[in-house]
């Protein structure tokens, strides 16, 4: 079985890996990061409107993708596949899901805070909403 981790390096992303690493340490477990648009367009603001940001926020963004996998694949004794996406994190997590053969997700309960937590509400609460697949949620 192929299981989804949502992963952006917080703790509670960490705890969800691990939760799957024990609990399906035997099948395929699939890292997926979103590069989260909307995001970067709250903490951008004006910088958002310059020639080429968005082009440097995405290679940004894949750089610290390849870089939390570093490390997480570091954590686990086990091969990751690794996935980068773009799109806000609920709607990209549920359509990955759907378009890949993928048995379950386990998600952290919240992944970072600040700004952009407050203002996209609750990624874990909307994928255990719409996935059409079993979801975990770890604390």
């Amino acid at each position: 079985m192929r299981i989804v981790v949502p992963y952006d390096g917080s703790e509670q992303a960490r705890k969800a890996l691990d939760h799957a690493v024990e609990r399906y340490g035997d099948g395929e477990i699939v890292l997926l990061y979103v590069q989260d648009f909307v995001a970067a367009g709250y903490e951008a603001s004006p910088g958002a409107a310059l020639p080429g940001y968005w082009k440097e926020w995405y290679e940004e963004a894949q750089a610290e993708a390849e870089q939390l996998f570093e490390e997480a694949q570091a954590r686990v004794d086990m091969d990751l596949e690794t996935e980068s996406v773009v799109g806000r994190p609920e709607r990209a997590i549920v359509e990955y899901v759907e378009e890949n053969d993928i048995g379950a997700v386990v998600i952290g309960s919240h992944g970072r805070s600040g700004v952009s937590r407050i203002l996209l509400g609750s990624v874990a609460e909307t994928v255990v909403r719409r996935s059409p697949v079993p979801v975990t949620v770890v604390r």
